[in-house]
């Protein structure tokens, strides 16, 4: 076998048998972390109340998309657990060996902004703490944060490299105890809201969405198209763990630990916190007469030493979860596929954290300005067609057969060397499809009347991953031999 310095090192090569020790326990708390962090519950809320539909039928587009995302990951997810191979060596199958590098960065950029995204959550309920013990909440210092909100940043960014560093198996511990501890506390918090609410608060929640006008890109959007923008906008929030799953999934037993995993852990979390979200969501709107978008926020509000004490250790505990998962573990791969004789799991890591603690710095005062909805679905909208292009590929190119040994040779006459060790077809498809599924987000790149098209669609945003996904698998499988 040729094992090309290039292509290959410790951490990409495939995970040996005796390895593969997860169970669908382990991929239940991966997905309990990834659904249940500040940053999930503000964008759950935020559809509640910008959808302008009843909160129940939102809650079923929610759902909806969690059985939808468990599909999508039982697919990226097959290939790894039959070969023991990460993402970015999965993407070598239909980008070429070295064409791969694309999509990877891709993921790995996507991963750096969440992350700083995330590490800017976490540090608001490290921020929530020193104020309620202290009192101090301090005036703007720099890039529209006070003084007490960039100690929270720095310490949550240096303790998630801390643990980070520590190794997987203290990640892993990490996991099992940031799960139930951040339930634990917004049960607490939804009970609390809903007895100061009173009994009347089930059969209200749903008038109380229902009644509000459609915001946030919504707006020209009938009740079907709210609904189906919902359903995307969920799907595009989880696009960055479906495309890599593959990093998990290579470390599970069998393919039916697997699916058992995705099915308790993404969609009964997703069914989970969504209802607690839109009973949280709607009690806050009874009380205060107000939407309360943060929990840290609504926690102030509640003004329980206690509560607020417990609930920022339990938030602080979840979004540093969602980080390791979603927006540590993968760059670190991605970055070590870039350059595999000099970047390693760890090295990886540590770049990410320098990237991500730039732009969770720049949260508030720059990033913010765009806007929630148009962030989700643009970085969803960025990765949409690399998903559809890769499962195409496998599925129905390749017929599922997979040369393992291959992906570690850039030998000229390897299987997936293509052309110089780029697939052009692939790259072409990824090109075009994401170029047209951002510029729904963004109408005003495209040309040829398609600007107007989707200006004209109104939330046509909201679905960007959808087309994203299937116009990448439409075009590769169109352009390229069976």
């Amino acid at each position: 076998m040729s094992r090309s310095s290039k292509l290959y090192n410790s951490d990409l090569a495939p995970t040996p048998v005796s390895k593969k020790n997860w169970g669908w326990f382990e991929i239940f708390n991966v997905w309990a972390n990834d659904v249940q962090s500040l940053f999930g519950y503000t964008l759950a809320a935020s559809l509640f109340l910008a959808s302008g539909l009843n909160g129940w039928a939102v809650f079923a587009a929610l759902i909806l998309a969690g059985f939808f995302i468990m599909w999508l990951v039982n697919l990226s997810g097959k290939p790894s657990v039959k070969h023991g191979i990460p993402y970015p060596v999965f993407a070598r199958v239909s980008m070429g060996v070295f064409g791969a590098n694309f999509p990877a960065m891709a993921r790995g950029l996507v991963a750096m902004f969440w992350y700083g995204a995330q590490t800017y959550a976490a540090s608001t309920a490290v921020a929530l703490l020193i104020t309620g013990i202290t009192g101090i909440e301090g005036e703007v210092m720099l890039l529209g944060m006070t003084g007490v909100m960039w100690i929270s940043f720095i310490f949550v960014s240096l303790f998630q490299v801390y643990l980070f560093w520590q190794g997987v198996d203290l990640v892993k511990r990490f996991l099992n105890f940031a799960g139930p501890a951040v339930y634990a506390v917004m049960i607490l918090l939804m009970i609390i809201i809903w007895a100061k609410a009173g009994g009347g608060l089930f059969s209200e929640v749903g008038n109380i969405f229902s009644s509000g006008e459609r915001t946030g890109g919504f707006e020209g959007l009938g009740s079907f198209g709210a609904f189906l923008a919902v359903f995307s906008i969920m799907v595009g929030y989880f696009a960055a763990v479906v495309i890599n799953f593959g990093d998990f999934a290579r470390f599970v037993k069998n393919e039916d630990e697997m699916r058992k995993g995705n099915l308790w852990g993404l969609v009964g979390n997703v069914i989970l916190f969504s209802f607690i979200t839109l009973m949280i969501t709607g009690g806050t709107i009874a009380i205060f007469g107000e939407y309360v978008s943060s929990p840290t926020d609504m926690v102030a509000k509640v003004d329980n030493l206690g509560l607020t004490i417990i609930a920022a250790f339990a938030f602080f505990a979840a979004t540093v979860g969602i980080n390791m998962v979603a927006n540590f573990i993968p760059p670190a791969y991605d970055l070590a596929n870039l350059m595999p004789s000099k970047i390693n799991f760890k090295t990886g890591g540590l770049i990410t954290a320098g990237f991500g603690f730039v732009i969770g710095g720049m949260w508030v005062a720059v990033i913010t300005q765009m806007g929630l909805f148009p962030f989700v679905n643009t970085l969803g909208a960025i990765l949409a067609p690399v998903f559809g292009i890769m499962i195409v590929d496998y599925y129905i190119i390749k017929r599922e057969k997979l040369d393992v040994d291959a992906l570690f040779d850039d030998s000229a006459k390897a299987k997936y060397h293509y052309n110089g060790g780029f697939n052009h077809k692939a790259i072409l498809a990824w090109i075009l499809s994401g170029y047209i599924a951002v510029g729904t987000v963004w109408p005003n790149i495209l040309i040829l009347g398609l600007g107007d098209f989707f200006a004209n669609l109104g939330g046509g945003g909201g679905y960007a991953w959808i087309i994203g996904a299937s116009l990448g698998a439409v075009v590769h499988l169109a352009i390229s031999k069976r």
